[in-house]
């Protein structure tokens, strides 16, 4: 009889992995200070497809031995994007914490910025800039983070799964669990 594979353990190094790439691409946008930037930030989403295909099918050939299908595969890239979830949140809180606090203020200021170009009243700023004050701060940004993930990297994984699935002939080989 076959191990069933714990899909949690076997994807914890998965999404480390993921995890270290989305901190080391936020990294080179704080050093080269783009992080405000959203157009550049759009970058990480084709990063992001292409290693999460390559970490579905890594878990696919070496977990499920070279079958998997199209929910299996889905609920691994979730299972990834968990850990890529809390990782990044908590990077999120430690950049806007810790390593530059003032990157708060400079988000503020962007957004007040944007909304003056936009042609909007200036009580309308002002009711807009006082809201955004009370969700920028970095707990609330942390938890807006895991949400964020996760949204994105279930719709990734619906995505990524179409090209990752792979089942066998049910008559010749032997039942994926």
């Amino acid at each position: 009889m076959e191990e069933k594979v714990n899909v949690w353990k076997a994807n914890l190094t998965n999404g480390l992995i993921l995890a270290l790439a989305g901190i080391a691409f936020s990294l080179v946008l704080y050093f080269l200070d783009l992080t405000l930037n959203k157009s550049v930030g759009y970058i990480n989403v084709p990063i992001q497809l292409f290693l999460l295909y390559f970490l579905l099918k890594s878990y696919r050939d070496n977990y499920m031995h070279g079958q998997i299908t199209y929910g299996q595969s889905v609920g691994a890239g979730a299972v990834i994007y968990v850990y890529y979830a809390i990782i990044m949140a908590v990077f999120t809180y430690l950049l806007y914490a810790v390593i530059d606090p003032g990157l708060v203020k400079k988000s503020l200021a962007l957004s007040e910025e944007m909304m003056e170009k936009k042609g909007m009243p200036q009580t309308a700023i002002d009711a807009g800039k006082a809201f955004t004050e009370k969700i920028m701060k970095p707990a609330i940004m942390a938890i807006f983070a895991i949400f964020g993930s996760m949204f994105f990297g279930v719709i990734y994984s619906l995505l990524v799964s179409i090209f990752v699935k792979k089942e066998g002939n049910p008559l010749i080989d032997t039942p994926v669990n």
